[in-house]
């Protein structure tokens, strides 16, 4: 159902011809957000949504990394709205994005590691700030 919700906004939007990015975001997060009002297993919806998002724009001739970008980012952003572990959430949603990319082939791969490489970065460095720091005791 999820993932016909997605590809369908998908092929509404590019057939709309704008759009397209946001709604992929904005549906992306809702997906999250709703998996975990209704007690989901939002990890898993991770990587089933950034998955769906990039077949489906396969299917319709969208740009692929920029739709696993925006879906992941939807994503990241509503692990982090709905206080889930964000690493593991980035992580499962990358993961989604790359297999349904090799599905696709070398070159959707290749686009979608480089544009996914910065969002795996930016979680960690998050993620790290939000650390309490520890602290030594000075001498």
């Amino acid at each position: 159902m999820v993932s016909d919700v997605l590809k369908g906004t998908v092929a509404a939007a590019q057939e709309a011809g704008s759009g397209l990015l946001d709604g992929t975001k904005s549906i992306a997060k809702g997906i999250i957000i709703g998996v975990s009002e209704v007690g989901g297993d939002v990890v898993d919806a991770a990587g089933r949504t950034a998955r769906d998002a990039v077949s489906g724009a396969a299917e319709v001739g969208a740009d692929v990394a920029l739709i696993a970008r925006r879906a992941v980012d939807g994503i990241v952003e509503a692990a982090g709205q709905i206080g889930g572990n964000v690493n593991e959430v980035a992580k499962a949603a990358v993961n989604g994005a790359m297999e349904a990319a090799g599905s696709i082939g070398e070159n959707a791969v290749s686009a979608v590691r480089a544009i996914l490489m910065g969002v795996v970065f930016g979680v960690k460095g998050v993620a790290g700030a939000a650390l309490p720091r520890r602290h030594e005791p000075r001498s």
